[in-house]
């Protein structure tokens, strides 16, 4: 009687194992299925399918945690030193510009939100001034409430 309660093992006289369901052999199977290769009259091999003049469009397919990033001047090469002059001539020149642009849209952002945090606070002191007032008003109609069944009380024991 020491430890968990486990319920006894009984065996199972008409028990045969784990159940499988039965295999049927199929007379008509001819073997694992291949695709027939049936040849194309249109197809003709070309040797610069992969060569482009000029690539005007690209597809991007991105995950991004924080939302606002902002994608452009792409280039598509095998020379590294073109590439770090086309990078020094483009993305070079306006990072830095950018970068204060993106810091002053967020001074913005913060004045903006500290402004309107102020407002709430204000209108939520504003709300529990009203409240109180409501809660004068709603004790004042008990009270007047509670005085009117006094009388009536009053009335039933000088009739007695």
């Amino acid at each position: 009687m020491d430890g968990e309660w486990e319920p006894p093992m009984i065996q199972n006289p008409e028990y045969k194992g784990e159940w499988k369901p039965a295999q049927i052999d199929n007379p008509d199977y001819k073997g694992k299925w291949i695709h027939p290769e049936i040849d194309n009259p249109e197809y003709t091999p070309d040797s610069n399918l992969y060569s482009y003049k000029d690539i005007s469009v690209i597809g991007l397919d991105l995950w991004q945690v924080k939302s606002g990033t902002i994608f452009d001047n792409f280039l598509i090469t095998d020379d590294e030193k073109y590439a770090e002059k086309v990078g020094k001539d483009t993305w070079g020149n306006t990072k830095d510009p950018e970068k204060k642009m993106k810091e002053q849209q967020d001074e913005e952002e913060r004045k903006k939100r500290e402004e309107d945090d102020k407002k709430d606070k204000v209108d939520d002191e504003g709300d529990e001034d009203e409240d109180e007032e409501d809660d004068d008003k709603e004790d004042d109609k008990k009270d007047k409430v509670d005085d009117e069944g006094d009388e009536d009380e009053d009335e039933e024991d000088d009739d007695k």
